[in-house]
């Protein structure tokens, strides 16, 4: 940063409505972010793992497998997300049920306000 100037606080993107959710069952949530490298400041089209955690709590994981970043899909008959690159497995909690993938999900940090999803920034899994 540059002397006298701050960094920005995190900016908070709505990705969809809480009624959306069922309890414990994942749904891949699209969006558009900006995303700021250096002096750019670029909008790009993701999608997040939003997981219903309680009656105003969610969870969000970014759509990357933490292995090579291949992109997983939540595997209803086996009740967990799966890898098709590597096989890699998580938990609804974002947890290694098998790897190669060494260490969780990625989550955005996320809160739920007057009834809307909203994402912030990506913690790398199994940060605290």
């Amino acid at each position: 940063l540059l002397p006298g100037k701050t960094r920005k606080p995190a900016a908070w993107t709505p990705v969809g409505e809480l009624a959306e959710l069922q309890p414990g069952a994942p749904t891949e949530m699209m969006f558009r972010r900006n995303r700021a490298d250096g002096w750019k400041v670029t909008s790009e089209k993701t999608s997040a793992w939003v997981v219903k955690t309680g009656d105003n709590d969610v969870v969000a994981f970014a759509p990357g497998c933490t292995h090579l970043g291949c992109a997983y899909h939540w595997d209803e008959q086996g009740r967990h997300f799966l890898c098709p690159c590597h096989t890699s497995t998580f938990g609804l909690d974002g947890k290694v049920l098998s790897g190669p993938a060494p260490r969780p999900l990625d989550r955005f940090e996320a809160k739920v306000q007057n009834g809307k999803v909203l994402i912030g920034p990506i913690r790398k899994g199994g940060a605290a």
